[in-house]
């Protein structure tokens, strides 16, 4: 027994060290430290790598509008008919708003979007809540600012299958839009940098900024409940996920290999290295916000996580991203895996369902919006 005794000891100071490392703390302690100032709460736990630049998750400020695009009453509105217009389609049949619905959490609800002659795109269309804040756009950042990005569904063959020549043309013959235009730019001519200008205006004013969770940082300690707020100690301890969704965005606006390239598989996805050509970006995919999550499913790139949970699980698990026996995947894409930020989390069935209910906490009620009634 005496041999045992410095085992004993040894596990005892282990379990004390372990308790102290996974900072436990009762639901009226974290309350009270995150319902002061941020500097006042538990250190997150934060790889080397995601520790430059840090900012911690908080408010979302209003955004900014690019010098050469203030921001105008009369163009967020112009923005705003184009948006829903489906005669910017070749089509007439399809708008921005058929793919980014208000009903659907400005995405779709559907896996993958479907697009001209009913084809079915790669990707799944990302909800336009809060693109006002992304340095890049589309899943992989293919386009640097939201005037850039209103051209390319336009001319995509799977989306809108028109020219930015032939979409001029058909919104110039609509005269209804002459006086808009004139009361925007000063002249009833339309063109397509006028288009873009206006749509990215509109799309800027899509915000997420009033979620019970904002509330809790304005002040109100009640806003979040007890297992919302055991959420959100564990989103920036023991979870992991202020790794990358860190910023009062929810996202830090950086490009992950978080193990979904199905490398081998028929949905083989190659991600951002399809637009660079970098061998480093093979697997990467732009770090979506949070913000809104829970109304903006079915989620990641390819749309095959029906629920909150499903991907709580399978980050859980390490995201393992085995490559399909026989697949004829080249060594030189095999060498660039899952990100290593990414690990096995051990959260038991009660920090799931925490972490999901404070995932639900940062969503509001689906924004309804009568559609406009549009130029003839």
């Amino acid at each position: 027994m005496k041999r045992l005794l410095p085992l004993f000891l040894f596990l005892g100071c282990f379990v004390l060290f372990t308790a102290f490392l996974q900072e436990d703390y009762s639901i009226e302690e974290l309350r009270g430290l995150y319902g002061g100032p941020s500097s006042g709460w538990p250190m997150p736990h934060l790889d080397e790598e995601s520790k430059p630049g840090f900012q911690d998750i908080g408010q979302l400020e209003k955004p900014a509008y690019p010098a050469d695009n203030p921001y105008s009453a009369e163009k967020e509105k112009l923005g705003k008919l184009l948006f829903f217009d489906p005669r910017m389609s070749v089509s007439g049949q399809i708008a921005c708003a058929s793919c980014h619905d208000p009903e659907l959490g400005w995405g779709d609800g559907k896996r993958v979007a479907y697009g001209h002659s009913r084809q079915n795109g790669k990707r799944n269309a990302m909800t336009i809540l809060n693109t006002a804040y992304y340095n890049q756009l589309f899943w992989d950042g293919r386009a640097g600012s939201l005037e850039h990005q209103a051209t390319f569904p336009v001319q995509d063959q799977v989306e809108m299958n028109t020219s930015l020549r032939a979409m001029v043309k058909n919104i110039s013959r609509i005269k209804g839009y002459q006086p808009l235009f004139k009361a925007v730019y000063g002249s009833k001519e339309v063109s397509i940098d006028k288009i873009q200008h206006a749509i990215a205006t509109f799309e800027r004013s899509i915000l997420s900024r009033h979620s019970r969770f904002d509330a809790f940082m304005r002040g109100n300690k009640q806003a979040l409940k007890d297992e919302e707020l055991l959420g959100l100690h564990l989103f920036r301890t023991k979870a992991r996920c202020i790794n990358c969704h860190n910023t009062p965005l929810f996202s830090d606006n950086q490009f992950h290999n978080d193990g979904q390239t199905l490398l081998g598989s028929k949905m083989q996805d190659l991600g951002r290295y399809q637009h660079t050509g970098q061998l480093s970006d093979v697997g990467k995919f732009r770090t979506p916000s949070l913000r809104e999550t829970n109304i903006s499913g079915p989620w990641m790139h390819h749309g095959n996580f029906p629920s909150l949970m499903d991907v709580i699980e399978y980050y859980n698990l390490g995201n393992p991203s085995p490559i399909q026996r026989g697949a004829m995947v080249p060594d030189a894409l095999k060498r660039y895996g899952t990100s290593a930020r990414l690990q096995k989390l051990s959260l038991t069935k009660k920090e799931k369902a925490a972490l999901e209910a404070f995932l639900k906490s940062i969503s509001t009620q689906v924004n309804k919006i009568m559609p406009p009634a549009l130029p003839r």
